[in-house]
């Protein structure tokens, strides 16, 4: 028996030849991961798939389906993830091309292929055995296999206390070999599963397989390795750390609850710094002098928003500056606060152009809820100003929605300041870049967000305008 032991310069990998010009089964090592991993791997992602909807459990080889076939968008592939446990499953084969990727158990696991065809089965059923080809897995690797549909294969793992390994298998193609009509149905209509797809060997086979087990050590057999060398001590030593340390992390994977998280982003809606108005009520503030002033604007393209007028908009959009402040702002004003208290000065939990929203004073409100120092309303064009009178300055906000047509919409916040005395200035000097660029930005696009992208007052999805 020839044994030969080389050295690769990059992922090993072993191919068997087809005898009949067909595809060739190709494996290749990827990496190797920590010890004990596989194991827990595969008790994570098992109990992850048993949960799927899509979960199947035949030829003890259990599955489910990630994404299906789109035919009406000329995608024929499908995605599956698969599980082989400690009995390994029965030789089968597919009529498509395969492709997957897999992580090994903590034992190692066996790939057994063999190329026979149907037709030299039904002649010789020990022709099986004669065309077999074994590919040994060390333990905790990843690792890929691509082959034929029509080739036989049967996975085990090559230490039976260990699982021999979990797959996320592509089929390239749904459709492809020589289906029946009943599966080519299932495929069309998206019921397919890997069982429906799997044939298992002839029973002829099974009974002459039976009968006549061949011995190991007469099938071509080639191991993988990516950092100590087949039958090695180096080697041998690893597998038996890699399967005690799989034992206790597959344990510990198990009693764990199964599950995952998903977050999810709309992502940020732009703001635009703008000069203001010529109708913005933020003009005749502070009009003969004022140090600073900027205004930014949200563009929103939503028919529905249209619908529901200005003044409703408006209503929503003050309430969303009250009940969604930024975190960053509501940090800077609590550090704020603390250093200007002794001086006397105003503070607020609020960013301060819209601060005075927080105000008792009796005055004039807008809703009937929100104070304001100004108003002008009407269906299409609704705009408040707030503000407020300090020892070092004063500062008035314009926050305004305009119904531009009948599906955009134009939100905006404005602010203009006076400075009473020197304080004034510096303070004004060192926030000025902040508050243009961070904080009045900031405190629009959030209080958007909570108005008019997590309730539902819309009857069709949003969208935000280019700039």
């Amino acid at each position: 028996m020839a044994i030969q032991t080389r050295s690769t310069g990059s992922f090993p990998t072993a191919t068997i030849a087809s005898p009949h010009g067909g595809l060739p089964v190709e494996v290749s090592l990827i990496a190797q991961l920590g010890h004990g991993v596989g194991d827990q791997m595969h008790a994570g992602a098992s109990a992850l798939q048993r949960a799927h909807p899509a979960f199947v459990n035949e030829l003890d080889e259990p599955s489910t389906k990630l994404g299906g076939t789109d035919f009406a968008k000329g995608d024929a592939t499908a995605l599956y993830t698969f599980a082989v446990g400690t009995k390994g499953h029965p030789f089968h084969r597919h009529a498509g091309h395969r492709v997957f990727t897999a992580v090994s158990g903590s034992g190692g696991a066996q790939l057994r292929f063999s190329t026979a065809t149907s037709a030299e089965l039904a002649d010789d059923p020990a022709h099986f055995a004669r065309t077999l080809h074994h590919i040994d897995i060390p333990p905790d690797c990843m690792f890929t296999v691509r082959f034929n549909g029509t080739t036989w294969h049967q996975f085990a793992p090559l230490d039976p206390a260990h699982p021999a390994l979990f797959a996320i298998s592509c089929h390239t193609n749904e459709l492809g070999g020589e289906l029946s009509e009943t599966v080519r149905q299932q495929v069309l209509a998206g019921t397919a599963s890997i069982p429906s797809l799997t044939e298992t060997l002839p029973g002829a086979v099974l009974h002459w397989l039976a009968a006549n087990p061949p011995a190991s050590e007469d099938i071509p057999t080639i191991a993988l390795a990516l950092e100590a060398a087949p039958g090695s001590l180096q080697s041998r030593l690893c597998r038996v750390a890699r399967g005690m340390l799989g034992r206790l992390r597959g344990l510990c994977a198990t009693c764990r609850k199964a599950g995952g998280f998903l977050w999810e982003s709309q992502g940020r809606l732009p703001v635009q710094a703008i000069e203001p108005p010529k109708d913005s009520l933020l003009r005749g503030q502070l009009e003969h002098s004022h140090q600073h002033e900027d205004m930014v604007r949200i563009r929103l393209r939503d028919p529905a928003l249209a619908r529901a007028g200005a003044p409703r908009l408006l209503a929503g959009l003050l309430d969303g500056f009250l009940r969604n402040p930024p975190s960053s702002v509501s940090r800077m004003m609590a550090v704020r606060n603390t250093l200007v208290r002794p001086l006397g000065l105003r503070t607020s939990p609020l960013g301060c152009p819209v601060s005075s929203l927080l105000s008792r004073q009796a005055g004039e409100t807008f809703d009937g809820r929100f104070p304001v120092l100004a108003q002008a309303v009407d269906a299409r064009h609704a705009q408040v100003i707030l503000g407020a009178d300090d020892k070092h300055l004063r500062f008035r906000s314009c926050v305004a929605v305009r119904i531009v047509d009948d599906a955009h919409v134009e939100l905006t916040l404005g602010t203009r300041v006076h400075c009473k005395n020197l304080f004034g200035d510096i303070y004004i000097g060192l926030i000025e870049r902040m508050h243009r660029h961070h904080v009045s930005p900031a405190m629009l696009r959030l209080a958007a967000e909570h108005a008019f992208m997590r309730q539902p007052v819309r009857s069709s999805p949003l969208r935000v305008l280019p700039l």
